[in-house]
């Protein structure tokens, strides 16, 4: 009897623990409590590993605030900063003033107005696009990926980094330590031999010793001397172009920035490149004037968990909640937290437009599953699902109205909200957005509808594995 109260008292304690350190997040907590209930001990030794809160560990909290903050004060002056609603081109945002005050609350994260954008649909394009610029490149070259494969196309940026590093440009890459774990360490040295600064963040040794090993760098950058970026759906690797039989054709989205935007990619690297290597790289060339003639209004946000709330989300839910006529969202990882699904269901009820174009060949049966757990509910308030048939979608879209459009690394799913460092770029102006639109019609007409009918009639079987999924993701 004795044991068994003491066994019982372990229990509540841990469920304690769950409820109070996750009370801010019932999604997680509901996984978390479902995990301790089929393995009450082992799960909670997952929890103590996977879920420590990001900001509560000093070892990798960001250092250098002054140095950073000199990074902010600069990029204020040289930047054009949109400071009024009324300074926006596209005069339509006059009418969604809540939206506009909700996207300049990010004090870290202007709007600005000296810029040029240029979408890049396809992966062999984009590619050419970067090893293009990284040709150019005079003074430095910044390569931030997830995952980055040595194959073929990963072996022509290594080749590119090795002849600029030889011709002097300072070039770094950071990679995250999860996701690019299959990097050869012959690849790595190689880079580091011709002199090529090498460093992963939070690599699985070091994330499991302090607890972290659920938070990832999945943010996709390229900076070359400062003053032209990229950002987007894309990692290196040959499967990003097509070239993996499993998953046939492989359709991203990727977008060229030159300008002031540049300058904000520019942070985000710093800032990672900090906190992977200890090292405050910051120095007033990495910020030159640039050239752009252009006059495109761009704001870069920046979201992690080492942030209070994340702003990608607020984004969202607060772009998803002021649209009045679309909400059009491509993610091939559709598991929205509680504050999204309500919100694109109350959009959908209230007449709006709300189109989600994901998968069919998913790259993960799990995914797919927790995905389709939420189809019926949503399709049932009106919102409409299409299916890719051309081979696999990885792109990360979002367009509001005539108003704005997203492109960046961040999926329409809890875990690029809850533990992944991600980046992305609105855009204001008509061009860029009646792009992403022909972008988006083209991929639904490539794609097959999902008819609620007959969605609804699938088995049991099926209906159970994706509540299991549902109640796990958030923490995979």
């Amino acid at each position: 009897m004795t044991l068994l109260v003491i066994l019982l008292l372990a229990y509540i304690f841990q469920i304690g623990s769950v409820l109070l350190l996750e009370f801010r997040h019932p999604d997680k907590a509901l996984a978390w409590m479902f995990i301790l209930f089929l393995v009450p001990v082992i799960g909670f030794m997952f929890y103590f590993f996977l879920a420590q809160d990001y900001r509560k560990r000093k070892k990798l909290r960001y250092s250098g605030a002054g140095q950073l903050q000199d990074v902010k004060t600069k990029l204020s002056e040289q930047s054009l900063i949109v400071k009024s609603v009324h300074e926006l081109h596209n005069t339509d945002f006059q009418r969604y003033e809540r939206l506009y005050g909700l996207l300049s609350h990010f004090p870290e994260s202007p709007i600005t107005g000296n810029n040029e954008t240029r979408v890049l649909s396809e992966g062999e394009t984009a590619f050419a696009a970067m090893l293009a610029e990284m040709e150019k490149a005079k003074h430095h070259i910044h390569i931030e990926f997830y995952i980055f494969r040595a194959d073929g196309i990963g072996t022509v940026f290594q080749e590119v980094m090795i002849r600029k590093a030889r011709e002097g440009v300072k070039v770094r890459l950071l990679c995250d330590g999860l996701g690019s774990h299959q990097l050869p360490s012959s690849f790595v040295h190689l880079l580091q031999k011709e002199g090529v600064e090498v460093y992963f963040f939070l690599p699985p040794f070091l994330a499991t010793l302090d607890r972290r090993v659920n938070y990832r760098n999945h943010r996709k950058i390229l900076v070359v001397d400062g003053t032209v970026g990229f950002l987007g759906g894309l990692n290196v690797g040959d499967d990003y172009l097509g070239l993996y039989e499993k998953m046939g054709y492989w359709r991203d989205t990727h977008l060229q920035l030159n300008g002031d935007s540049a300058y904000y990619l520019q942070k985000a690297f710093i800032e990672n490149w900090q906190s992977a290597s200890g090292q405050k790289i910051y120095a007033p060339e990495l910020f030159p004037a640039h050239r752009c003639k252009q006059s495109e209004q761009v704001q870069i946000l920046a979201s992690g968990p080492n942030q209070q709330g994340n702003d990608i989300q607020k984004m969202y839910f607060g772009a998803i909640a002021a649209a009045k006529q679309r909400v059009w969202i491509t993610s091939p990882y559709f598991i929205p937290d509680q504050g999204i699904f309500t919100a694109l269901r109350t959009a959908a009820l209230s007449g709006v437009e709300v189109l989600v174009i994901i998968p069919d060949r998913p790259d993960s049966r799990f995914v797919k599953l927790a995905s389709l757990s939420y189809v019926e509910e949503l399709m049932t308030a009106g919102v409409k699902f299409y299916q890719y048939k051309k081979g696999f979608i990885h792109a990360k879209v979002l367009i509001i109205d005539n108003l704005l459009a997203s492109v960046g690394t961040a999926n329409m799913d809890m875990r690029s909200f809850y533990y992944n460092f991600e980046i992305t770029a609105l855009m204001f102006d008509r061009e860029a957005i009646i792009k992403l639109t022909k972008d988006f019609e083209e991929d639904v007409s490539e794609s097959i509808p999902i008819h609620l009918p007959e969605f609804s009639r699938r088995s049991r079987l099926q209906k159970g594995a994706e509540i299991v999924a549902r109640l796990l993701a958030p923490l995979l």
